[in-house]
């Protein structure tokens, strides 16, 4: 173990101490008669002087020592009782320490750096063995005092945990302490008098990675926008990783647009962020993913356990995981044996009588006359009530939903309704039938494709099914059937057409939610039909482009069940609608399931199978292109290394991971991997991908260039045929479904390839590449989807700024910093404000908003707190804090607020400050005098929000903010387009110059106040005061003149009866030429506005004020806790 350093003078006095192992820095010594086989004298003087000794005195026989060149003193800085232990703490030393040392110029730096990094080793283990004890040591509360004392961060900032490392500061590490907060990563150092202080938001962090260099081994890479960091020497490297990938997902998933992105409702509340439910998360997302589970489900218990197999007539070692609806099975080995249990098949619970041979056991009985035996169950009891209880639950909610089915029925209301208008025609009534009659078989059963050979089809199809009929009787039939590696070949093989509708429903377990949904799908199909919607103007263009090729969908049958599929789901799920792909994925299912079926189907792949996959920005599929990419890396270095941009190949592959290679491989041939892909998930693809590209590596390598290297995957993909046609490869490629025909052409300029077996493919990639593992995916993932996400952003800030730049003077590079000052504003309230708050709300509508709306559109908006932080931060004037400043702010964010909803946009901000900054004498003051005019300036300072949002937001084109009791209904998508070109012509006429009103006299005293206000603090105060009096006093002038010239004037006129707006008129007012013409006639003022102000030295220091400026605010806002 590790020890505090103590000093020794003599490190081997009186020859008690063997050397095992030495070098410049450290020691392993043995204490000498330990361990030999035949000890000397010496040795047994040394055992008896132990032995005599009282035990305060007594020494482990193996230690470490501290050493500096040239010194007599050194340290002991570890011990251990074997050998091993110590041998561990050695190993840890020369790979982490050693290299690192050579660096001290002076020795005695040597010295302290390594005896504090001990220390801090000691702290962090003390640190793991009390956190396993209680749940708020008193290690991490000292830990929680150093980060709030050293970073002065709010107190809603929640420290997750902390790790005693290294950061590398060129050549040099400096000692100290990493902390892991909700929305921060920092670091802290004081060694030798000199302080680091690091802090690193999460949503700046574009990638983390694992490097190993010449003087940094095994440590961690945090990569931003600006910089890179490399943290070292941790005591667990993997660990302190792993939960930096976490937070880091976590708070780009929560803070980024990232429309939709599945995130878990705890991981939403930062407050609730521990490393326990970082892990317990980190356990639920590779069990949702191992077993392919709704994305909703909750884990409960994880429990080492036994079941008995009858196949292998042994208890079987795995876990046992339970969440809401399911029992799940994994044996030690992932994949060996695999058992899902929905909680909806289960009958009964029970425990059973415990024995020496089968300890603890649990039976779990369901409705197929089934049971399944648990053995070696720890807390057996709690586990089963548990159960239990779950089960009774769920009981009750079935008979519940069958009760109102049933009451349903007994109303007498038919399954299907249809309604027609006596005048239609007949072929338009058959089309009306045809469009709204559900399926009750599988198109394939109506449609089959006729090949060559067909005879010999029949046979193989009939000794599949043979085969299946036999592992049924041994493995059993059904969602809860024993999913081995024999299964696994009989899939390689092709699930035979009679069994593979049933065998996708089965191992996607969507079986499940059709029986627990009865009439779900016909309701939906009711529901969505005859609506008008932007997905269903998509759905009805790619109706006839899925499978062209293929007889079911050349027939009013095949594709009026497809327009079903695609519009129902579209109806489920606005958040993905409709996504191009799905086609191709629907038309399969319909081929070989019934129209329900293929509905629950697609619902499994979409939610389930392929999360995040069908979106419109695919971010799914781009994080595990991202994965493929590192797996080429791992797997395939020879090619990585030939083609160090892996983006082309990448690309290339997309739409294998998008269709499922349906759109690449020959149809039959496509469907035997989809089979696959329902076994075993999307591990599948990554393995045949890497087993294609594998095959492929010397060509690929010496292709010239991407086109070349395309051409040669899709010539070979071509002719990947099965069983039956391994002897005529060009027959079945034109007679199977279209798949984009893009490989004839190629034949010229790629050398004929030899036909390979589709079954032969898959099986090779099991047995190259099976051992990749459903955990080691998720952890790419996890890794990867940062990366995705941040270049989405700068996608996202490159368009914006392209759009936003021609209409401003600020150069490219300070529109830059401004943007990221805009988003940090942003993100701030969200690390530490009001979850309640107006940018909360815009959060969560942000994310449920369309993507098609212009970049511009789609940027962070701040409220009216964010942006007065940011105006106090970026103002050339008014700097300083006061109660008029804020007024003015106040004033300047309802001016830029044009359309009312208590929001300003990056282009409104971008705008009022290139006024500011680039514009000259006239625009400045033409902005001030709007700023004390209506809308601006308003009756009551006290509520300077006095013009509600608006119905409508006339910013999100296609939405509408309807009233929260009707807001669940959806509007119809004609009357969207004709509000939104409404919307259109409001803009334009908002964009026409419009002169400005006059001011009256209590606006006008408003303008002057904010004028003296502007003088606050300049080396020439003194002159502008003088100057703006003398201005003061002759707009004063000028408005009495007017004012008493409007009333001689209405004097004069004789009329008795004034108009109503005759009062009005006769007011005092001034008008903005008036006040500018004013202006000029004092050159103090003039050379005050026209003097240039520096954005860049504003932006500079606003970055170094803005964190610890709004931290301060919002402490005040949220007063003391």
């Amino acid at each position: 173990m590790w020890l505090n350093p103590e000093e020794v003078l003599l490190k081997n006095a009186l020859k008690l101490w063997v050397t095992e192992r030495s070098n410049d820095f450290f020691v392993l010594q043995r204490r000498r008669g330990h361990g030999e086989a035949t000890s000397k004298f010496t040795g047994l003087l040394v055992g008896a002087l132990d032995t005599v000794l009282d035990s305060s005195a007594r020494v482990t026989p193996f230690r470490i020592l501290l050493q500096v060149p040239g010194s007599q003193v050194s340290w002991v800085i570890a011990s251990g009782a074997a050998i091993e232990e110590v041998k561990k703490h050695w190993d840890w030393l020369v790979h982490n320490l050693l290299h690192s040392l050579s660096v001290f110029e002076n020795k005695e730096d040597v010295a302290s750096f390594v005896k504090g990094k001990v220390k801090g080793l000691i702290a962090e283990d003390a640190r793991g063995r009390q956190a396993a004890q209680e749940g708020d040591p008193g290690k991490f509360r000292e830990a929680l005092r150093r980060f709030e004392l050293h970073f002065s961060l709010p107190s809603s900032e929640k420290l997750v945990t902390f790790y005693s490392c290294c950061c590398w500061k060129g050549r040099v590490p400096r000692q100290g302490f990493l902390y892991l907060s909700t929305n921060h990563m920092a670091f802290y150092s004081f060694l030798l008098g000199k302080e680091v202080k690091l802090v690193f938001p999460w949503a700046d962090v574009t990638r983390l990675e694992r490097v190993s260099t010449g003087l940094v081994t095994e440590a961690v890479r945090v990569s931003t926008r600006q910089r890179q960091r490399d943290f070292s020497m941790f005591l667990n490297r993997d660990e302190a990783f792993g939960v930096m990938c976490q937070l880091a997902d976590v708070a780009l998933r929560r803070l980024l647009d990232s429309e939709g992105l599945e995130l878990d409702r705890v991981l939403q509340q930062p407050g609730r962020i521990t490393k326990r439910v970082l892990e317990e998360q980190a356990l639920r997302e590779y069990v949702l993913a191992l077993f392919r589970l709704p994305r909703g489900e909750r884990l409960h218990e994880a429990a080492s356990c036994s079941v008995w197999t009858p196949h292998a007539r042994c208890h079987t070692a795995g876990t046992l995981y339970t969440t809401d609806g399911y029992l799940c099975f994994c044996s030690r080995d992932e994949g060996g044996c695999v058992l899902l249990i929905p909680l909806s098949e289960v009958l009964s619970i029970e425990k059973a009588e415990s024995t020496a041979l089968l300890p603890n056991p649990v039976i779990v009985s369901v409705r197929t006359k089934k049971a399944f035996q648990l053995i070696e169950l720890q807390d057996r009891d709690q586990l089963v009530e548990t159960l239990n209880a779950r089960l009774r639950s769920l009981q009750w909610k079935q008979s519940m939903f069958r009760g109102r089915k049933d009451s349903r029925r007994s109303q007498g209301s038919p399954y299907y309704t249809f309604y027609y208008d006596a005048g239609e025609d007949e072929e338009q009534l058959e089309e009306q039938v045809l469009r709204n009659t559900i399926n009750s078989e599988a198109l394939m059963t109506a449609f089959h494709q006729n090949r060559p050979g067909n005879d010999g089809d029949k046979s193989l199809e009939t000794a599949k099914e043979r085969l299946w009929e036999e592992h049924f009787s041994e493995f059993g039939r059904g969602v809860h059937m024993f999913r081995t590696e024999k299964i696994q070949r009989l899939v390689a093989m092709g699930i035979p057409e009679s069994l593979r509708g049933e065998l996708w429903m089965t191992f996607s377990d969507a079986t499940s939610e059709l029986e627990s949904h009865q009439g779900y799908y016909t309701s939906l199909v009711q529901k969505s039909m005859g609506h008008s919607s932007l997905a269903t103007e998509e759905i009805e263009r790619d109706l006839h482009r899925s499978l062209p090729d293929h007889p079911a969908f050349q027939n009013p049958t095949g594709i009026a069940a497809l327009r079903r599929v695609l519009t129902a789901y579209a109806h489920r799920n606005p958040k993905i609608g409709y996504c191009q792909s799905m086609n191709i994925l629907a038309s399969v299912l319909l081929l070989y399931a019934k129209e329900e079926e293929a509905f629950w189907l697609l619902v499994a792949v979409c939610e389930r199978m392929l999360p995040d996959y069908f979106n419109r920005r695919v971010i799914g599929a781009q994080v595990d292109q991202s994965v493929f990419e590192e797996l080429i890396r791992e797997r395939l270095p020879e090619l990585a290394e030939h083609v160090p941009d892996l983006s082309s190949l990448s690309s290339v592959s997309l739409s294998w991971f998008l269709t499922l290679f349906l759109s690449v491989l020959p149809f039959h041939s496509a469907v035997c991997v989809v089979d696959c892909f329902f076994f075993h998930g999307i591990k599948v693809i990554f393995q045949l991908g890497l087993a294609v590209l594998e095959a492929h590596t010397a060509q690929l390598c010496g292709s010239t260039d991407d086109g070349q290297a395309l051409m040669i995957l899709t010539s070979f993909l071509d002719q990947v045929g099965g069983e039956a046609s391994s002897c005529a490869p060009s027959s079945s490629p034109a007679a199977d479904a279209g798949s984009g025909g893009g490989g004839g052409s190629s034949d010229a300029c790629v050398p004929a390839v030899r036909h390979t077996n589709i079954t032969d493919l898959i099986n090779e990639s099991y047995e190259k590449f099976g051992d990749l593992t459903v955990r080691h995916i998720e952890h790419l993932r996890c890794r990867h989807r940062i990366q995705v996400l941040q270049a989405h952003e700068d996608t996202i800030k490159e368009n914006t700024l392209r759009l936003v730049l021609p209409d401003v003077s600020i150069s490219p590079e300070n529109l830059a910093d401004v943007y990221e000052l805009f988003k940090t504003e942003h993100f701030i309230s969200l690390y530490w404000g009001d979850s309640s708050s107006a940018a909360a709300a815009e959060v969560a509508s942000w994310r449920r908003s369309d993507s098609s709306r212009s970049f511009v559109e789609r940027q962070y908006r701040l409220d009216r707190p964010q942006f007065k932080s940011l105006y106090g931060l970026l103002v050339p004037w008014l700097g300083d804090s006061n109660q008029h400043t804020d007024t003015v702010a106040n004033r300047t964010f309802t001016l830029l607020d044009q359309d009312g909803d208590n929001l300003v946009t990056f282009r409104e901000f971008a705008g009022w400050l290139d006024t500011l900054y680039c514009e000259d004498l006239n625009e400045k003051i033409r902005l001030l005098y709007r700023l004390h005019i209506p809308p601006a300036l308003t009756e009551s300072e006290d509520d300077p929000s006095v013009m509600k949002s608006p119905l409508l937001s006339t910013n999100r084109p296609l939405y509408v903010n309807l009233p929260s009791d009707v807001e669940g209904e959806a509007k119809d998508y004609q009357e969207q387009l004709k509000q939104m070109l409404k919307d259109l012509a409001k803009e334009k006429e908002k964009d026409a110059e419009k002169p400005l009103s006059l001011m009256n006299q209590f606006e006008f005293i408003q303008f002057c106040k904010t004028l003296y206000s502007l003088f606050h603090g300049d080396p020439e105060e003194n002159e502008l005061f003088q100057a703006i009096a003398t201005v003061t006093s002759l707009v004063l002038q000028i408005g009495e003149v007017g004012h008493r010239g409007r009333r001689s004037g209405s004097e004069v006129s004789g009329e008795e009866a004034a108009p109503p707006c005759a009062e009005a008129d006769e007011k005092w007012t001034v008008s903005y030429a008036q006040i500018l013409a004013s202006l000029l006639t004092e050159q103090t003022l003039v050379n005050f506005f026209e003097t240039p102000v520096d954005l860049s030295a504003k932006i500079a220091a606003a970055k170094e004020k803005q964190y610890h400026q709004r931290a301060g605010l919002l402490l005040l806002q949220r007063g003391p806790r």
